[in-house]
């Protein structure tokens, strides 16, 4: 099941970036737009929303006042141009406070905390069509990756090497925290430094893994491990 998202604003533009935003992310979308309070408390009432997001300044009711009458609210992010509301806005337990104009870098992480406070990760929350893919940071950008693409990742200390079809991405990510995104997704850890896709190995031997013209070492403590997922 998708994320429905009700977006709250009376400015266009700002529906419009916050949609552009969403449509980067297959697994939330777009279930109503509303340019003041009272239109936005019709759909409450009448559609199931998860999350909200929701300017402050609009016309006879604001932002925080919708908040204040709704008794089981949904998760809400903030979204304005005005800093001076941050307290009162997390005083009603709101997500994350978004100021304008709102980068996707900052929204993506408006995302996740989304996700945390709700227990999920991107993987969970991925329709089963669509869950071969994941996002990795590096730098300010997401990337998108197709799981397929990858051909393997080592890690770097703190840092991780995701080595695809068609380039390499550097990410601050420990490569254990890597391997649970993609648990279940047809990887496979051979070594403490490195995880391997399984559909693109062409080659093992007792010592090491061939993914085309490269070799990895297959670690000692996970030679069993590692040979007995090689010959299911």
């Amino acid at each position: 099941m998708k994320i429905k998202c009700l977006l709250v604003d009376d400015e266009p533009l700002a529906i419009s970036l916050l949609e552009q935003h969403l449509q980067q992310l297959d697994y939330f979308e777009v279930t109503a737009t509303c340019n003041n309070a009272v239109k936005a408390l019709s759909v409450l009432n009448t559609q199931p929303i998860d999350l909200l997001f929701l300017d402050i300044k609009m016309p006879k009711i604001s932002g925080l006042d919708l908040l204040k009458t709704l008794k089981n609210p949904p998760k809400t992010i903030i979204t304005t141009a005005h800093r001076e509301f941050a307290l009162e806005g997390y005083d009603l337990d709101i997500v994350d406070y978004l100021l304008k104009p709102i980068t996707f870098d900052r929204f993506f992480k408006s995302i996740e905390r989304y996700l945390r406070n709700s227990n999920q990760s991107i993987a969970e929350v991925l329709p089963s069509s669509e869950a071969q893919f994941i996002y990795i940071k590096s730098g300010t950008k997401y990337f998108k990756l197709n799981v397929d693409d990858i051909l393997y990742a080592e890690s770097l200390k703190d840092y991780i090497k995701v080595h695809t079809t068609d380039k390499q991405i550097i990410a601050k990510y420990k490569i254990s925290n890597f391997e649970k995104e993609l648990n279940g997704k047809g990887f496979l850890r051979i070594h403490r430094s490195f995880i391997v896709n399984l559909k693109n190995i062409t080659a093992f031997t007792a010592a090491d893994i061939e993914i085309g013209a490269v070799e990895l070492p297959i670690g000692f403590s996970y030679k069993e491990y590692v040979f007995k997922a090689l010959n299911r």
